[in-house]
């Protein structure tokens, strides 16, 4: 078979099945297990590169092949996921199609500069990045969850929608911006991991109770 199937891809793999099954909970309006599906896709992401590098004997076709696989399962997975769960939140306008175009697009190119920038990086030191060059790719799997968790606080459901349109917009302009942002140590990594995981279990399991305690 081509392609490669070592446990340093395995967790990339896990997340874009992931993502597809966040995609037919989206499409069937199944929304609360549309965005677990992108926060767990997002956990995945979090750890795959790790992972990755403790396999030393990694030939250049297998780190390369790690980039571009990185790349384009990101994409599907907080690029197209995303967009498709934000479209059937209420995303509906020709404003917010615009918006929604836009996010994929700046992701878009943001991971095919990222590949570029990656391979010349790694052939050139076998060090670890220590910042990203713009917001990660992978912060929708964070920022949606979060707002999807605390959309009960917003008096209607205009207000939220208001707001999604801002940070979807808001989260695009930084996936081209050019600023470094250090990576996470181990310690902040695990405190994101934490905060992603109580927000997973809020949506499945508490989300709609409370949400029914606050407008009751």
């Amino acid at each position: 078979m081509i392609g490669f199937y070592s446990y340093t891809v395995i967790l990339t793999y896990i997340s874009f099945a992931s993502s597809v099954a966040g995609m037919f909970c989206a499409m069937t309006m199944h929304l609360r297990f549309a965005v677990f599906f992108l926060a767990f896709s997002g956990l995945c992401d979090m750890f795959d590169g790790k992972i990755a590098r403790t396999k030393k004997d990694r030939t250049d076709d297998e780190k390369s092949f790690g980039i571009q696989i990185d790349s384009l399962c990101d994409i599907v997975c907080f690029g197209i996921l995303p967009i498709l769960i934000c479209y059937q939140i209420g995303m509906r306008q020709v404003y917010s199609m615009a918006i929604l175009i836009f996010y994929g697009l700046a992701g878009l190119i943001r991971l095919g500069y990222f590949n570029v920038v990656e391979e010349k990086r790694q052939n050139a030191t076998a060090e670890e990045r220590k910042y990203y060059q713009g917001l990660p790719i992978t912060s929708m799997a964070i920022a949606l969850p979060l707002l999807f968790v605390v959309s009960p606080l917003f008096h209607s459901n205009d207000a939220f929608l208001a707001v999604l349109h801002v940070v979807v917009a808001l989260v695009g302009i930084l996936f081209i911006t050019d600023f470094k942002m250090r990576k996470p140590s181990v310690a902040q990594l695990f405190l994101l991991v934490a905060v992603v995981a109580v927000a997973v279990v809020v949506l499945l399991f508490v989300w709609r109770y409370w949400k029914e305690m606050l407008h009751a």
